[in-house]
C-alpha cells in the first residue's frame, strides 16, 4: 500500500511545493491515510521536514505546540541562508487551544520571512473547521481527505465491485477481507469505537454519549431509508429532543460515520425542518455491525439493495466533498428519489436499482414536473452499470 499515492496526493505535493502562502490543512475521517499521505509528501518534496503528533495518550499542550515549531524552524537555517521546510502537525485538535498559537508562530513566521511551510493533519473535520475559521481566516486552504472511493480500492487492493460494496473502503482493513471476525472486530475496535471515544465525545460536548452511541447504530441499521427525528427518537427510547439528535448526528458527520441527508425542497429553511434520510458514509460501518457475512448479504436481495443504495450514496457524499456539490434527497407523498445533486442552479436525479429488470421512476418523473432538472439518471438495473457510476467523478453527472 505504501508504494499506491492517491489521486489526491498530486495536489499535496503541488501545494508543499509552491512558495509559502497558507497552512495546508488535510482534515478526514480516521484511518484513510492523511498520514501516509503526509509521510509521501515528506519523502518526494525534498524539503527538510519535522513530523509530529498530538495524538498521544497524554494530551499535548501549546509549549509542546511551540517546541515542535521551534525544532522545524532551525530546519529552514543553513550555511547559504535560510531555505524552506516542512512542519507537519498530526491531530493538531487535540491541542487545547491549538489554532491561537498556530496563528501566532505562522504570523511570527511571516513577519520574519522564515520559510517554513505547514501541513495539519485532523481526524475530526468539525473540530479542525472550528479552529480554523475562529483564529485562522485567511491563512489556510482546507483539502478534504475522504474515505477511499472504489477506483482506490480497486486499483490498491483489487478489490471487486462487489467486495468494495460490502466491505467498503477503509485500506487498513483491506487485507483483512478473508478472516470476517477479524475484520468486523478491526472495524468495530479501531474505527467505530476509537472515533466514537475519542474523535468526538473526548473533543465535544457530549451530555448523552449513550444516546450518540445508539444513534449511530440505529443509522447503521436503517442506512438508505428516511426516518424522522420523533420516530427515531421512539426508536431509541430516549426522552431526548429533535434539537439534540440533529446535533449528535452532524457530529456523526463531521466525523466521518453517518450523514442524515436533508430533503431537497428549493428552500433552505424547509429543507433543515426535514426528515433526514440516514446514511452511512463507509459501507463497512453497515456491514461489520450487521451479523451477516458477505456470502448471506449476497443472497439476500432486500438487504444488497440497500446496501448499494448505501454505497452509491456515500461516494456521492464523499466525493463532492471538494466541489460544491450538495446531496439531497426528495420525497413528495409516496414519490421518491433517491439522491437529488445541486451544483448552483443544476440539478440532476439519481435512482439506484440493484437488479437488472426493468423500472418505471416515477418519482423522477414526480420531481422533474416540480423542479427543473439537468439529467435524470437510473443507476445499476438497465441504466448506468454501478461499476462505472463509482468510478466517475460526481461532477460529471451535472454536465
Amino acid at each position: 500500500m505504501n508504494d499506491y499515492t492517491r489521486p489526491v496526493f498530486e495536489t499535496i505535493l503541488k501545494r508543499v511545493l509552491e512558495k509559502r502562502r497558507f497552512i495546508q490543512v488535510l482534515a478526514g475521517p480516521r484511518q484513510v491515510g492523511k498520514t501516509t499521505l503526509a509521510r509521501q509528501a515528506i519523502e518526494k518534496c525534498g524539503l527538510p521536514s519535522h513530523y509530529v503528533s498530538a495524538d498521544e495518550p497524554t494530551l499535548q499542550d501549546r509549549t509542546w505546540l511551540n517546541q515542535q515549531w521551534d525544532i522545524a524552524r532551525t530546519k529552514t537555517i543553513s550555511k547559504k541562508g535560510n531555505r524552506p521546510a516542512l512542519l507537519i502537525i498530526d491531530e493538531a485538535q487535540k491541542i487545547p487551544g491549538w489554532s491561537e498559537t498556530v496563528k501566532k508562530l505562522w504570523d511570527e513566521d511571516t513577519a520574519n520571512k522564515t520559510p517554513l511551510r505547514v501541513m495539519i493533519l485532523g481526524s475530526s473535520p468539525l473540530l479542525v473547521q472550528k479552529g480554523l475559521t475562529e483564529s485562522l481566516a485567511g491563512r489556510f486552504e482546507l483539502i478534504p481527505i475522504t474515505h477511499w472511493s472504489y477506483n482506490e480500492m480497486k486499483q490498491c487492493f483489487g478489490f471487486t465491485l462487489e467486495q468494495y460494496i460490502y466491505f467498503g473502503g477503509y485500506p487498513g482493513a483491506a487485507t483483512l477481507v478473508d478472516e470476517h471476525e477479524r475484520w468486523v472486530n478491526y472495524i468495530v475496535d479501531s474505527l467505530i469505537e476509537t472515533t466514537i471515544s475519542r474523535d468526538i465525545l473526548l473533543m465535544s460536548r457530549v451530555d448523552k454519549p449513550a444516546l450518540l452511541r445508539r444513534l449511530f447504530h440505529l443509522g447503521c441499521e436503517y442506512s438508505g431509508q428516511i426516518i424522522s427525528y420523533q420516530k427515531m427518537i421512539g426508536q431509541l427510547q430516549d426522552a431526548g429532543n429533535t434539537t439534540t439528535l440533529a446535533h449528535y448526528l452532524d457530529l456523526l458527520n463531521g466525523a466521518g460515520l453517518l450523514r442524515g441527508l436533508p430533503k431537497y425542497a428549493g428552500q433552505r429553511v424547509r429543507q433543515r425542518a426535514s426528515s433526514p434520510k440516514l446514511l452511512v458514509l463507509n459501507t463497512a460501518l453497515m456491514t461489520s455491525l450487521s451479523n451477516r457475512t458477505f456470502a448471506e448479504v449476497q443472497s439476500d436481495s432486500d438487504y444488497w439493495g440497500r446496501l448499494v443504495e448505501s454505497a452509491v450514496g456515500a461516494h456521492l457524499v464523499n466525493d463532492a466533498k471538494s466541489k460544491h456539490i450538495e446531496v439531497f434527497y426528495w420525497l413528495n407523498r409516496n414519490r421518491e428519489v433517491d439522491f437529488i445533486l445541486c451544483l448552483g442552479n443544476l440539478l440532476t436525479a439519481i435512482e439506484v436499482k440493484s437488479t437488472a429488470k426493468s423500472y418505471t421512476l416515477p418519482g423522477i418523473e414526480a420531481f422533474c414536473k416540480t423542479f427543473p432538472v439537468k439529467r435524470r439518471l437510473l443507476v445499476g438495473g438497465q441504466g448506468i452499470s454501478l461499476d462505472e457510476f463509482l468510478a466517475t467523478p460526481t461532477e460529471h453527472w451535472l454536465r
